[in-house]
């Protein structure tokens, strides 16, 4: 039984997504580190896929620390810009992190298309790598549409304009324990949990 893992993320709104759905899957309380509180290396996302992306920043994290990690690498994939921004999600706007300004400029590229082609998916890959060479990696998608304008005082990134499918709130309008049981996220790392040894008896 796995009592202890390494989140491999620096993102504070996404560690406590992380850490609530992992111990909701799990059935039971699980200890959970993080990057920053372990000071583990930044990892330079250089794959091409979600799931590459995952891997490299569990890889890293099992490494430094000699625990078991678990990573996402997750985005918007919107349809009339044929799936980006994708993995450049979190840079689109060309500074990393700046959710304002890439949800101002995705809003700006989308202005003129209408509201039947506003279709868009969150998608997550999580990656579990253990110190012993397991790695395990599963994906999960959230179906929606996007928004005109932002609405909504939870969740991160582009969760003010994704409204997910039928449903009328923002992402970023649904209860956090809401949006942590029907998000790419949740869907993912719960598909993750259900391989591993952490759930309770």
């Amino acid at each position: 039984m796995i009592d202890t893992v390494v989140l491999a993320t620096r993102n504070a709104g996404k560690r406590a997504e992380l850490a609530a759905i992992l111990e909701s899957a799990a059935g039971r309380p699980v200890s959970v580190r993080d990057a920053a509180e372990l000071d583990l290396p930044e990892v330079v996302e250089t794959g091409v896929t979600f799931e590459e992306n995952a891997l490299l920043k569990a890889r890293s994290a099992a490494a430094a620390s000699g625990l078991p990690a678990i990573a996402d690498d997750s985005g918007l994939a919107v349809d009339v810009l044929g799936g980006a921004p994708g993995i450049f999600s979190a840079r689109w706007s060309g500074r990393h992190g700046d959710d304002a300004a890439n949800l101002r400029l995705l809003l700006d590229q989308l202005a003129d298309v209408p509201d039947e082609h506003r279709g868009a998916a969150f998608v997550c890959a999580a990656a579990f790598v253990d110190p012993d060479g397991t790695e395990l990696v599963r994906l999960g998608r959230f179906e929606g549409a996007l928004a005109r304008e932002p609405r909504g005082a939870h969740g991160f990134g582009y969760d003010p304009i994704f409204v997910p499918a039928g449903d009328d709130r923002t992402a970023a309008e649904l209860a956090p324990e809401e949006k942590n049981a029907r998000s790419h996220r949740a869907r993912a790392l719960s598909a993750l949990v259900a391989e591993l040894p952490l759930q309770g008896s």
